[in-house]
């Protein structure tokens, strides 16, 4: 079977328009749009950001497995300076150690290494030691969005975008297997083990060793790392980041990603064979049909009908 593309992640808000308006200033390729009766903001490689309005505002916690929603830009530092310029934006601090300091954009401190968009302490004291300097060009920064969204901006690329949807993994080798065994999805290139998992060896203790940039002053646990990709939109996960289990992401501010496919009665009778868990039964959507089920860490995967 043909893997899914990447169809629509799917928003709460208390405010639809307003938030639509709000990505449209700040992502000015976008543009305003409707589906399935719902209003949507489309991004310039096909891509929905759909919403539903809610009376209250929606959860954020308990964390769910869905973190935030990132997006390209061609110019990181000149996006940077707009944003700056911008008193209806909030932009967040990157930390650069548990000690303080912050900047804005990650380019603005020590580079990751490794493959890692980090560095641990150790690390750091090595960067300090042989002279490493920020490169100052590109990196990645965050936004503070409507119904508190967390939102990336990162550079520099060839053109506007929508990217990726960042995730937390109870095991993020095992989500990896899950992904390609059951929605077929090819591997994100650099972001898997170095050696072939299996159902025996996926599960990997979470390093020890806390990693800066980061938007939390204690830094971020980034290993064990995966990702799958579906067309342009990469599923990249982090292992969750404490000892608590991971919220289910229905009703909550991100409540869920959507997936296209082509044959849904097909997928629908392979994942039942699978064992795979159906948190609703096929429904019209639109003008279209479509199904929710349960990936590995209660994140609610919606798989939609197109022609």
């Amino acid at each position: 079977m043909v893997p899914p593309g990447f169809h629509h992640l799917h928003l709460n808000s208390v405010d639809p328009q307003a938030a639509i308006d709000f990505y449209l200033r700040h992502f000015p390729r976008s543009t305003p749009a409707t589906w399935g009766g719902l209003p949507a903001l489309a991004a310039p490689n096909d891509v929905l950001i759909l919403f539903t309005r809610v009376d209250v505002p929606p959860r954020t916690a308990p964390q769910s497995a869905i973190w935030h929603f990132g997006w390209h830009v061609t110019d990181t530092r000149a996006s940077l300076e707009t944003y700056r310029s911008r008193a209806d934006l909030t932009l967040l601090p990157l930390y650069t150690t548990d000690a303080g300091g912050s900047v804005l954009v990650s380019s603005d401190t020590w580079p990751g290494t490794g493959g890692v968009p980090g560095r641990t302490k150790a690390q750091i004291e090595e960067a300090k030691a042989t002279g490493v300097q920020p490169t100052r060009s590109g990196g990645f920064g965050y936004m503070r969005g409507p119904d508190d969204a967390l939102v990336e901006y990162a550079g520099n690329h060839p053109t506007e975008r929508f990217n990726h949807v960042h995730m937390f993994q109870d095991d993020p080798f095992c989500a990896q297997l899950w992904y390609q065994r059951h929605l077929h999805a090819p591997v994100f290139a650099g972001r898997t083990a170095r050696t072939p998992v299996t159902e025996d060896t996926c599960r990997v203790p979470r390093t020890p060793d806390r990693s800066w940039p980061a938007l939390n002053r204690e830094g971020m646990f980034r290993a064990p790392s995966a990702a799958v990709v579906f067309g342009d939109v990469a599923l990249p996960w982090y292992a969750r980041q404490d000892d608590r289990p991971l919220a289910p992401s229905r009703g909550q501010l991100y409540d869920h990603i959507a997936l296209s496919v082509t044959d849904l009665d097909a997928w629908i009778a392979r994942l039942r064979g699978e064992g795979v868990r159906f948190l609703e039964a096929p429904y019209r959507c639109g003008e279209t049909r479509a199904v929710m089920i349960e990936g590995p860490s209660r994140e609610a995967i919606e798989l939609v009908e197109v022609r």
